[in-house]
């Protein structure tokens, strides 16, 4: 790697991607590049999805881990490695450690979803949970490595592992060459910090725009103050770019190449994961979805082609599950209400036959008879409906109150 005469940060070149994507050969695949009908239909312009969600291991993370750990010296690699990881970069690293042959260690929080805890042991790592977040995950890790010389492997803040990352912005521009705009999500920056060295070097004029959680965006203050600065408490289902910090690294050159880091909501992530599951037939966690939450948002916005990153899929299934009614409920097509009913036979049944009327579908039915709130002949109900969109939602609304019901919630 480079180095800047004004700090001693190193600089990342596309040299050094092209080098990384040599050395990736047979090892990452060059993931598909799908359309989408309905959000070019949206946005007003061809949109394409780069399917980082189909890479081994799930996610873009095997890509700068590899290059890492091939890069080290034979007594580095023979210390082995050490990682801390809630699930993709602990994949990312396993996989690389096995096909070079270097012993990993993965620490992972003891709430990392089993399925992530599974698949990071049978890519050859051995794993140890330790800590409620990732910070306390990332501080036993590096104790770690201090007590045994094992290399840490960090999962965004190093160059090797950005140059790893920007080998996705040399495929994009070979897969679609007219590209106008790449939107990719932003955690702690070694993603939308290689793409952005490989494409602005070659095509200077494509716009990168980041992406970020509302909850947990620690790049818009960081550049606006100029420098890295840590947010509080950092809170958003989407785990991949929950960082409450971004890198020295990747900041800097997020600072001079991507044009523009956004936010999005709780509600565009959940619809965006629902629309790959249903219009483009794809699995995506909620940090893959949010290049595709950010089209939702604010469609009329992004001058296209558009590629849009899906950069993993490793989502916990009861974690999709929540997701997905979340994501329903914000697409009106899921509706929770709570109403008070006099406790006499066949209430249940005439309010029922209201919904029947209306077309909605009945999900599931909840009694309370024994809340204080409650008078001595009130029954509070709760009902969870399928819905046809938000116009079928109003209809519902104006069918409970016609027939003199009150909604509470």
């Amino acid at each position: 790697m480079s180095y800047s005469t004004a700090d001693s940060l190193p600089r990342v070149t596309l040299d050094d991607v092209r080098g990384a994507q040599k050395m990736l050969t047979g090892v990452a695949r060059m993931t598909a590049m799908e359309g989408s009908r309905y959000l070019s239909q949206l946005v007003g312009a061809p949109v394409h999805f780069k399917c980082e969600n189909l890479q081994r291991t799930g996610s873009f993370k095997l890509r700068g881990a590899y290059v890492r750990i091939a890069g080290l010296l034979p007594e580095e690699r023979a210390a082995g490695v050490v990682a801390a990881s809630a699930g993709n970069h602990a994949q990312g690293v396993a996989l690389a450690s096995s096909l070079l042959g270097v012993r990993s260690t993965v620490f992972m929080p003891t709430g990392a979803p089993l399925p992530k805890v599974a698949a990071t042991r049978d890519y050859g790592a051995e794993v140890r949970l330790h800590g409620q977040v990732v910070d306390e995950t990332l501080a036993a890790a590096q104790e770690y490595a201090a007590e045994t010389g094992a290399v840490f492997i960090h999962p965004f803040d190093h160059p090797d592992v950005i140059a790893g990352q920007g080998t996705v912005g040399l495929e994009i521009l070979e897969q679609c060459p007219e590209v106008r705009t790449i939107v990719v999500g932003i955690g702690g920056g070694g993603l939308a910090a290689g793409i952005a060295v490989a494409v602005k070097a070659l095509r200077p004029d494509v716009r990168i725009i980041g992406v970020q959680a509302a909850g947990a965006a620690a790049y818009p203050p960081s550049l606006a103050a100029g420098r890295p600065v840590s947010v509080d408490n950092p809170a958003t289902m989407a785990d991949g770019i929950k960082v409450g910090r971004p890198g020295d690294v990747p900041f800097r050159i997020v600072q001079e190449m991507v044009d523009e880091v956004r936010t999005v909501s709780e509600s565009h992530l959940s619809s965006a994961l629902l629309l790959c599951l249903e219009r483009a037939k794809l699995v995506v966690e909620p940090a893959g979805a949010s290049p595709v939450a950010a089209l939702l948002s604010e469609p009329g916005t992004f001058e296209g082609p558009v590629v849009a990153l899906l950069s993993g899929g490793n989502v916990d299934p009861l974690l999709m599950q929540r997701i997905l009614r979340h994501g329903m409920a914000a697409s009106g097509r899921y509706l929770a209400v709570t109403l008070r009913l006099t406790d006499r036979p066949g209430a249940l049944a005439t309010l029922l036959g209201v919904l029947s009327v209306a077309d909605a579908n009945v999900l599931d039915v909840s009694h309370v008879r024994t809340d204080p709130r409650l008078g001595l002949t009130e029954v509070e109900v709760e009902l969870h409906l399928e819905t046809k969109g938000p116009e079928h939602c109003a209809e519902v609304g104006r069918a409970l109150r016609e027939a003199g019901y009150t909604v509470i919630d």
